[in-house]
């Protein structure tokens, strides 16, 4: 069908767009849905008769024919190209060489779903070099998972997104899709006995983190232990070990101040939308929950939050007490200066002050031993983390990370989120 113009209520409005919410009809009488709903409901009632628009056949191998006769001076209206019937249903996977020289008796096999930008950037490489078998790159297009299976030495790559989760080689899967697929696919990949690496975060809300934990309950019942990670990359950094063996010898209440200078990201962005990103305090605040989290070593029992009053609601203070008295601030903005650091956290216990700047330099004041630590490029320990999870399937280790500890962290991440949205 050829739409008279493709400008006019609901062009660039991502509600219309992407979710099909149509307008009122006292609103917009004529938008294009309405128009194709006219059109096709003409077209079924022999209303509107489309065969006498017909001028031309092809068969697609003479396709360039029907271009030419196009081009030319000869009379056309309507040009059918006519594709032969499938004998065999077109397959979703493809078989790629493999490049990669693991050999195949190692016992992580992984399997990722999801190719954008940060999983072939940073996820993908680093689960190829912390020893894992890579067998399947999942994409919704397909292109991107090609480019990823190609470049990574993957088995295959396909659109069957189900194929990888019953696949019997595949003993762990990698979730790199969007937040919104999150928790469906956790708990479908549980079922299938696998293990799982999500990335952040791990749910939107708060039913699907209830059924998450229901489904790892009914799993664990069957006999399988499930082994679930949040890619929760921070608490893996080597600076912050060096900060926690640091701060294993201080007893008493600590302070923490995380200072994270996120930059602006425009309202329409998917991140920012409630439903499939779930704002960027869920979707990207959680890192730094879990790590304050992590420092402390003991439970949240309070947080709240104090939000800007603008438009987009991502900057905010978040504030959270631990059951040993400890504090910890998150300053998550998104206002500031790209000229400033763009993460920072500091520590107050005992007399001693911890100072990291940018996952680069660790500075100590007043701590007996110690005092700077200076790495030659910003860690923020992705491949350590990888490499655990890779790590605890193959000594058949539990996560690295608990699983009441990712509950917590989500379960308090998304309390402050949906305050934000009030």
């Amino acid at each position: 069908f050829q739409v008279s113009s493709s400008y006019g209520p609901g062009r660039y409005d991502p509600s219309y767009e992407e979710h099909g919410n149509d307008y009122p009809v006292g609103f917009v009488r004529w938008t294009e849905q309405r128009n194709f709903e006219a059109v096709l409901d003409m077209m079924a009632s022999g209303q509107l008769r489309v065969m006498p628009l017909l001028s031309h056949r092809f068969s697609i191998d003479d396709a360039p024919e029907a271009y030419e006769l196009i081009a030319g001076d000869a009379p056309s209206l309507g040009i059918v190209l006519e594709y032969p019937a499938l004998t065999v249903p077109p397959s979703r996977t493809v078989p790629l060489a493999r490049t990669t020289n693991a050999p195949a008796a190692r016992p992580a096999v992984v399997s990722v779903i999801g190719s954008g930008n940060y999983a072939t950037a940073v996820l993908i490489p680093a689960f190829r070099d912390s020893g894992a078998v890579l067998r399947t790159v999942a994409s919704r297009s397909g292109v991107s998972g090609l480019y990823a299976g190609r470049k990574f030495g993957f088995s295959t790559t396909t659109t069957d997104t189900e194929s990888v989760l019953n696949d019997p080689e595949t003993t762990a899967i990698v979730i790199t899709t969007r937040h919104d697929s999150h928790a469906r696919l956790v708990m479908q990949a549980m079922r299938a006995g696998k293990s799982v690496f999500v990335e952040k975060p791990l749910c939107l809300t708060l039913d699907e983190l209830a059924a998450i934990d229901a489904c790892h309950t009914e799993v664990a019942a069957t006999g399988i232990a499930p082994r679930l990670m949040v890619g929760f990359n921070r608490r893996f950094a080597p600076q912050i070990v060096e900060m926690v063996r640091l701060l294993r010898g201080v007893t008493g209440p600590k302070a923490f101040v995380m200072t994270v200078n996120a930059g602006p990201l425009p309202a329409d962005h998917w991140t920012q939308d409630r439903s499939v990103g779930g704002g960027r305090i869920i979707g990207e605040g959680c890192h730094f929950i879990d790590l304050l989290r992590h420092l402390a070593g003991v439970r949240i029992s309070d947080a709240s939050v104090s939000v800007l009053d603008a438009a987009t609601r991502d900057s905010v203070i978040m504030q959270l007490a631990f059951a040993d008295g400890s504090i910890g601030v998150v300053n998550y903005l998104s206002n500031g200066s790209k000229a400033f650091p763009k993460e920072r956290l500091e520590v107050f216990a005992a007399g001693r002050v911890l100072q990291l700047d940018n996952f680069r330099k660790l500075t100590g004041y007043g701590w007996p031993g110690f005092s700077a630590t200076r790495l030659w490029s910003q860690d923020k320990g992705q491949r350590a983390c990888a490499a655990a999870f890779v790590s605890a399937i193959a000594g058949g280790a539990p996560s690295p990370i608990p699983f009441d500890e990712l509950l917590e962290v989500s379960r308090v991440t998304i309390q402050l989120g949906e305050h934000t949205w009030r």
